[in-house]
């Protein structure tokens, strides 16, 4: 018995006390008339009746009220019943989509949707599921069913998100602008505007949203200059007929991206081809300032202007002074001297590079060059023995 029990059972032994006490002090009498009957009785008894008879009212309003509620109360059993079992199944279908079980996700949720304030969770993760199982139609469908207002920035950047991941990018990018619309703006909403945008090959919104998610340290460092540079390539290749317009988008990125020697060589490659080597040879000698790179060295030959060589040569001494043992450079200063004819100091440069040259590649490229120095000076001979070691170097490849 609890403390309370015990309470409860004192006080009515002190009320039977006190009653039994004072009722043997009393001896008063109730006189009832209702003609022709009388009747007689003690003031106790008549106090005790009373007490029954109320108790006994009590009773019978209380069982009366109880059964009149009866169906009201199996009906808020059943609600509680149905909510409860709603809320379960919910919850296991978070628990399978994580898991990993899909199909079971998407009957949970199908089950939680028996009660209305769990349309807007369970629609999300029935959505996933079906996405999930490439079921796009049962997607849509699930998405369609989200329809409280509360609901509708999550519905909108789900779609968005799911749209993307399967490659629809105009609808994620009308999912999102939707959302911008309801003046919904955030870090998710620019990322999965950033995935749509590259599968769309929209290459300067990329690059406007990857400088937005890198100011606000949403992108790792390193993927961010990779999709900078991705989008510089292209945005530079779509003007590749356009001289005036591709140098304009060079002059626009950012100082590190022109230091950057892949960007660097692919600009100074469209403008040769557009006859614009004069930008190309600056645009090599600036990120070089910067970079030291093989294949801008590479590049610095072809950027001859008006065929003297003369000043890339003088430049590239002067690079040769600080690097004495770079292969690559007394490889690039070899070419500006085939161009510009200078048959003797080409061949010591080649023939330097060729003993420092750590890489086959660049062995190929200095014997092919010494072969077209020998045959310009008209040694077949020696011209044939660089070929040979050039294709014997390319074998080995």
């Amino acid at each position: 018995m609890t403390i309370r029990g015990l309470i409860w059972l004192a006080l009515l032994f002190a009320v039977a006390v006190v009653v039994a006490t004072v009722g043997g002090f009393n001896g008063g009498q109730v006189l009832i008339v209702l003609p022709p009957y009388r009747v007689d009785i003690s003031l106790n008894l008549f106090a005790v009746a009373l007490v029954v008879l109320f108790i006994v009212l009590y009773g019978l309003i209380r069982a009366a009220r109880t059964v009149w509620k009866m169906p009201r109360r199996v009906a808020a059993y059943r609600a509680r019943s149905k909510l409860a079992k709603a809320n379960a199944s919910l919850r296991d279908a978070i628990g399978h989509l994580y898991a990993g079980r899909f199909s079971k996700a998407e009957k949970a949720a199908r089950d939680a949707l028996s009660v209305d304030d769990n349309k807007g969770a369970a629609g999300l993760v029935g959505a996933n599921a079906a996405h999930r199982m490439h079921e796009y139609a049962r997607r849509d469908e699930w998405l369609g069913q989200i329809t409280g207002a509360e609901w509708q920035d999550a519905r909108l950047m789900a779609t968005a998100d799911m749209r993307a991941d399967g490659r629809d990018a105009d609808g994620a990018l009308v999912a999102l602008t939707e959302m911008q619309a309801q003046g919904g703006r955030r870090l998710h909403a620019q990322q999965i505007a950033l995935r749509a945008q590259q599968q769309l090959k929209n290459w300067g919104e990329v690059l406007k949203l990857v400088k937005m998610l890198e100011k606000r340290e949403a992108l790792h460092p390193a993927v961010a200059v990779r999709l900078r540079q991705v989008a510089a390539e292209n945005l530079l290749r779509d003007r590749r007929h356009n001289p005036d317009a591709l140098l304009e988008l060079w002059q626009s990125l950012s100082p590190a991206e022109r230091q950057s020697p892949r960007l660097a060589d692919l600009a100074a490659e469209l403008l040769i081809a557009l006859d614009r080597r004069q930008e190309a040879r600056k645009i090599v000698e600036e990120a070089l300032a910067h970079n030291w790179d093989a294949r801008l060295l590479r590049r610095y030959p072809d950027c001859v202007s008006g065929g003297d060589a003369l000043p890339l040569i003088q430049r590239a001494e002067a690079w040769q002074k600080e690097r004495t043992e770079d292969a690559d450079l007394l490889f690039t200063l070899g070419r500006l001297c085939l161009h510009q004819q200078l048959w003797g100091k080409a061949q010591a440069f080649l023939e330097s590079a060729l003993k420092l040259a750590d890489n086959e590649p660049l062995k190929i490229r200095t014997h092919r060059a010494l072969a077209r120095l020998h045959e310009q000076l008209g040694d077949t001979e020696k011209a044939s023995l660089h070929y040979r070691e050039s294709a014997l170097a390319m074998n080995v490849v």
